[in-house]
């Protein structure tokens, strides 16, 4: 599962954490056939091809007029300062292998997508002649401010160091900082390692030695548009932030240790305003979720 928790005033705190679970333990005491997001308004909607919501702090749309995207568009509730921008937040982009690029990315696979009954929408895409496996997606507000996917992958045939590539674009949010082990840019202890353009425009912090083989395994070399990422200090855990100091917003990106090989950002400024985690990373039997 990776997760996005916006916050204001208090960024990189524990209370999105806590206040989805509490949420999903309080489901017993909902009446029944009315779920936790429906009472509490965190319910995604069918509107159309689309799944609109408003959480109260943030409303936007999902899989806008029906595409294979994530959030997009995402404003605040109160002004409608804009979040997300370009492909949005929670995009299923590149589908990478040791051999192959699939597609250019999930966004112009074809999917489909259902409401579920706890409020959650699944998308899923059917493998074919160009992907040979199938994917799918749960999407969920678990809090007003904190948002959950989980992504699944069943290959067809054997697969080696298989790879789902997940991006998030912002407006605005100039500033991208990881989560790393002690370096002597955080005083050997673990930190936040702020995206100076010093350090390169493309930066991809790897979780181990063995993510460093899988990130330089010619993948980012494949068309279209190709990568040279600036290998960087490795993960204290897969955690990224993008900061909007003027609007005094905070955007925190993260994933489970074992479902995430590397997070990948550009550098302070860059125009993309991304943040990507490189998902799975190992080899797939045929078969195997």
């Amino acid at each position: 599962m990776t997760r996005v928790e916006f916050s204001q005033n208090d960024a990189c705190t524990r209370r999105g954490f806590i206040r989805g679970a509490a949420a999903a333990l309080s489901a017993s005491m909902v009446p029944a056939g009315l779920s936790v997001a429906d009472e509490t308004g965190l319910a995604l909607k069918a509107s159309g091809q689309q799944y609109d919501f408003d959480t109260g702090r943030l409303r936007g749309a999902l899989r806008s007029e029906g595409r294979s995207l994530g959030l997009i568009p995402v404003v605040e509730s109160v002004g409608g300062t804009p979040i997300a921008r370009a492909h949005g937040l929670f995009s299923h982009y590149r589908l990478l292998d040791a051999e192959n690029r699939y597609g250019h990315g999930a966004w112009d696979w074809p999917s489909r997508a259902s409401l579920l009954v706890d409020g959650a929408v699944e998308a899923s895409w059917s493998a074919d002649e160009t992907h040979p496996f199938g994917m799918s997606a749960v999407y969920r507000w678990s809090d007003a401010n904190t948002f959950d996917v989980t992504t699944s992958v069943v290959p067809k045939r054997d697969l080696r160091r298989m790879e789902v590539f997940l991006a998030s674009y912002f407006e605005g949010f100039p500033i991208s900082s990881v989560y790393v082990q002690g370096c002597p840019e955080t005083g050997g202890k673990p930190g936040f390692l702020e995206a100076r353009p010093s350090y390169g425009v493309w930066q991809m912090f790897p979780r181990d030695a063995d993510a460093v083989k899988v990130i330089n395994d010619t993948r980012w070399q494949r068309p279209p548009s190709p990568v040279q990422w600036k290998i960087m200090p490795h993960l204290a855990a897969p955690l990224a932030i993008r900061r909007d100091p003027e609007r005094d917003l905070t955007a925190l990106v993260m994933a489970p240790p074992e479902d995430c090989f590397a997070v990948a950002t550009p550098c302070n400024e860059e125009g993309h305003r991304s943040l990507y985690l490189s998902l799975i990373g190992r080899d797939l039997k045929a078969d195997q979720r």
